[in-house]
């Protein structure tokens, strides 16, 4: 095998270093393939020119992306060359992430990407939707950047890495990936990881889970399906994979094999809640945090607590929502902006609300008992600092007052914890006590829903198979069509002028029709609608004997690096 990243600051086969005496680095490199009779590997042979005259036959650029690319092109090109990674045919799909079943909040909150993020610009409002407001005499527009596609962007932006999709929520951060090549993809994705994370690979790397493939595409299934939720069976996933989907119709990185996946893992999710009774019971993040704190209340009853929730967003009203099925009538929200806590108070109107702007968070937290943390930020909002010259909370909550952190990245400090006897905070870690009550009731469900899901994971590679003779057509037809043309430019050259415009024209339609009578049987099967499984293994079996016999794989090569160039 040819490693074309050989090519970065060192030549292959030389023990050159910088610029050692009587070597001069990569001018004058000259790049030998010569073919070995006994096992038709390819071997490269590198020689170190020591004068000028020595001319390069290959060109080596700066920069190793050039050189690799230069390299892959040539190899591809070359007709005589058997090389496995050019000669891939499918590329590989690529899951890669962590979960809250491996990884604690503290390294998950370092990797999460909000779907958009608020940016204050004191500049010139441009037309994006905004919050303009007057502060220190500058006019400070708050705008909504859009995070999801900014990863995508930068994803795909690396040498081996063609589609992307980012999963993002409290519980799980998760990249989907298609690559042209498995272990540079991986390499790249893990690039990126760390740096957009701030840590090395070597923290990442113990918590991180890896799948390809058949594992990746079952693995997305289970969790549009819930599968592999905290709380098995919650509907709050499918939602959110929903919304990378539709994240994913305006980012140019979100392609037809990551489209036709996530497609799937909606109409899995679907299935396995509409028939199936793993959603009975269940709970999302928000109901199993409000259940937990009706659990660490002393008399079980919110009519002893105090409740604030800070946030009004999608988070905090399915807080609300819970909370008030388990009987409480009375909540304090904080948020930057009214409307939205108005809103939110207009959807439940059997709940008294206090709605109150961000800048009373302490005192609201001092005469509150039971604090939810649902906010957006990305910064801690309470410190054990803040808390500890709080009041003691009410002998009807047991004088501690607790706190229910479900942010990701978290809005209550851990230090909080260190105040044992006064205030405790619990984060979404913690709710695997609530979990783990209802978990095996819902295991029989489970395996109904796997029987699902493996019939849509079927789906989905059946029409993804399907795709691989896409190009087996396009090279058939166009073989056929270049033989067709240069023989019929033949025979106009040997008969001279002699025929007239309507008779060339008549030949040239004659010479189409028999190709594409030809051609009709062959085509035919090569097209399958991608949904029966069987139909596509034959289809698949056809298109391999095809390429043999119309040895069309070489011209696969040959207009690959012609494309790449």
């Amino acid at each position: 095998m040819v490693h074309t990243s050989g090519l970065q600051g060192r030549l292959p086969g030389c023990g050159c270093h910088g610029t050692p005496v009587g070597c001069k680095p990569f001018r004058g490199a000259q790049l030998r393939f010569r073919k070995t009779p006994a096992s038709n590997r390819v071997d490269v042979q590198t020689h170190c020119a020591t004068s000028n005259s020595n001319v390069s036959n290959v060109k080596l650029p700066a920069t190793h992306k050039e050189a690799s690319q230069r390299a892959l092109d040539q190899l591809r090109a070359s007709s005589s060359i058997v090389n496995r990674y050019a000669m891939e045919k499918k590329s590989s799909i690529i899951a890669i992430g962590l979960t809250i079943h491996n990884t604690p909040v503290e390294i998950r909150e370092k990797l999460a990407i909000p779907e958009a993020r608020l940016v204050r610009s004191k500049h010139a409002c441009i037309p994006f939707s905004f919050l303009a407001f007057q502060q220190s005499h500058w006019l400070t527009c708050v705008l909504f950047q859009a995070e999801w596609p900014r990863a995508i962007e930068e994803l795909c932006a690396f040498p081996h890495i063609e589609e992307a999709a980012v999963l993002s929520t409290c519980n799980r951060m998760e990249l989907y990936v298609v690559a042209v090549s498995w272990h540079r993809g991986v390499r790249e994705i893990e690039e990126w990881m760390s740096h957009s994370s701030g840590l090395s690979l070597a923290e990442l790397r113990p918590h991180m889970f890896l799948l390809r493939d058949r594992d990746a595409t079952g693995h997305l299934l289970k969790v549009a399906g819930g599968l592999d939720s905290l709380v098995m069976g919650e509907g709050q996933i499918l939602a959110q994979v929903k919304q990378v989907y539709k994240v994913g119709q305006n980012s140019t990185g979100f392609g037809r094999h990551l489209n036709g996946l996530f497609k799937q893992a909606i109409t899995a999710g679907k299935r396995v809640r509409a028939e199936t009774s793993i959603s009975s019971g269940a709970v999302s993040v928000s109901s199993a945090a409000a259940e937990l704190a009706q659990l660490k209340l002393p008399s079980r009853s919110f009519s002893d607590a105090r409740v604030c929730i800070i946030g009004a967003g999608k988070m905090s009203r399915l807080l609300v929502k819970h909370l008030a099925s388990k009987g409480c009538t009375d909540v304090m929200v904080l948020n930057r902006s009214r409307p939205r806590a108005e809103a939110l108070a207009e959807e439940f109107p059997e709940v008294s609300f206090d709605i109150r702007l961000m800048d009373q968070l302490m005192p609201s937290v001092q005469q509150c008992d039971t604090i939810f943390a649902a906010s957006g930020s990305e910064a801690i909002l309470l410190h054990a600092a803040d808390i500890a010259n709080m009041p003691a909370a009410s002998e009807a909550v047991g004088g501690l007052r607790r706190f229910f952190d479900i942010s990701v990245p978290r809005n209550v400090a851990s230090d909080v914890n260190t105040l044992e006897t006064s205030a405790h905070v619990y984060n979404v870690d913690d709710l695997k006590e609530v979990v783990s009550a209802n978990k095996e009731a819902r295991q029989q469900a489970a395996q109904e829903a796997e029987v699902l899901l493996k019939d849509e994971q079927l789906a989905f590679e059946a029409w993804r198979d399907s795709l691989a003779t896409v190009p087996t057509i396009k090279a058939l037809r166009g073989k056929a069509e270049s033989i067709r043309s240069s023989e019929l430019e033949k025979a106009f050259g040997k008969l001279g002028g002699a025929l007239t415009k309507k008779q060339m024209r008549a030949v040239e339609d004659l010479s189409r029709n028999i190709v594409n009578k030809l051609l009709h049987g062959p085509m035919t099967a090569l097209r399958c609608d991608g949904n029966d499984a069987a139909a596509v293994g034959e289809t698949l079996a056809n298109m391999e004997a095809l390429e043999r016999m119309f040895e069309l794989s070489r011209l696969e090569i040959a207009a690959s690096a012609a494309l790449r160039r």
